[in-house]
């Protein structure tokens, strides 16, 4: 039995993980700069701007899920790799795909927004709540494909 099953499997986990927390990381870096010259200026706004830095690192969250989900899947947390054919480890390599590119690319872009976002608080705090919701609106496609890749990856019979 070939084991390039388990290989497609686990690369799945894998691209999972590290797109999505490329993305974050990516993400949070933009928007901390923001938030350092923020700080710099005040630091009373110091824990304002820490929770809108931190807004991006979501994605990354959302790959380790869907990571950890599929290594028990295939039975790596479990004591023992399953057997698993070709087209089954491909299968769970294109579910995993989902969060691992919009993970990717949503983690950019709220990094972005989220820097913006710290200006907003820079200039007028009072405007926290809203200034929160601007970045929060491209989590939503970060969130679509987490439900995605989970329903993908725990649909698939081995």
């Amino acid at each position: 039995m070939s084991s390039l099953g388990i290989v497609y499997a686990l690369l799945g986990a894998a691209v999972a993980v590290f797109l999505a927390g490329a993305g974050s990381a990516i993400g949070v870096g933009v928007a901390g700069q923001a938030a350092s010259g923020v700080v710099s200026e005040d630091p009373s706004k110091f824990g304002k701007v820490l929770i809108v830095q931190l807004l991006p690192g979501t994605q990354g969250i959302y790959g380790l899920l869907v990571g950890f989900i599929t290594l028990a899947k295939v039975g790596i947390l479990g004591g023992g790799a399953a057997e698993i054919s070709v087209q089954t480890g491909l299968l769970i390599l294109a579910a995993c795909l989902p969060i691992g590119i919009v993970g990717l690319i949503s983690g950019k872009h709220q990094g972005k927004t989220a820097a913006a976002a710290i200006g907003i608080v820079a200039k007028k705090p009072d405007q926290f709540g809203k200034a929160m919701l601007i970045p929060a609106m491209v989590e939503t496609y970060a969130i679509l494909a987490l439900l995605i890749s989970v329903l993908a990856v725990t649909s698939i019979q081995l």
